[in-house]
């Protein structure tokens, strides 16, 4: 998911790489936050597969620079956006930076096949405690903070459904689902 943040802020236009380790390090906030470790070997590995270039910033001097998304680059993030892995569907953060750069596609159709995989997966019945195969319901835990953990996913999970059946014109199934 670094890569397409990556490519994502570079699709809205070049930007230094102080400026796009901010960007980054804002949009995957304090739950992932990025190093300098991570980040740079992200760029290089971009930069070798011809995804996006450096060229010097002469306004900065000396070993600074500014990063492009070159053709190939852009092409490469419509293809994440239009076709997420499934651990990109799941997984709540790396939903959110797909979800952070789904505009950029250009066919309306293409994001809503996006927003509809991910409204499948929260239609599942889930839960983060299981007796067997079932899932167990805040209603069912006497620990009060396991039952917190499960009202806190409950709840946002139905706000993300109903958002997700807004942005697709679609009437929500049940007004309290």
């Amino acid at each position: 998911m670094l890569e397409l943040a990556i490519l994502g802020f570079l699709a809205e236009g070049p930007l230094p790489g102080h400026e796009l380790r901010s960007r980054v390090s804002h949009l995957t906030g304090y739950t992932r936050p990025v190093s300098d470790g991570s980040l740079y070997p992200a760029i290089n590995r971009l930069a070798k597969a011809g995804l996006l270039e450096r060229q010097p910033d002469p306004r900065a001097g000396a070993a600074r620079y500014v990063l492009r998304l070159t053709e190939a680059g852009h092409g490469e993030m419509l293809k994440r956006l239009r076709e997420p892995a499934d651990h990109e569907i799941t997984d709540h953060t790396r939903f959110y930076t797909v979800l952070s750069f789904l505009s950029l596609l250009p066919d309306v159709a293409e994001q809503h096949a996006v927003l509809r995989r991910r409204l499948v997966f929260l239609e599942e019945p889930a839960s983060f405690f299981y007796d067997g195969d079932r899932p167990i319901r805040a209603e069912e835990v006497a620990d009060p903070y396991r039952r917190g953990l499960l009202l806190t996913a409950r709840a946002t999970s139905r706000a993300e459904r109903a958002w997700l059946r807004e942005a697709l014109g679609e009437e929500p199934l049940e007004k309290n689902s």
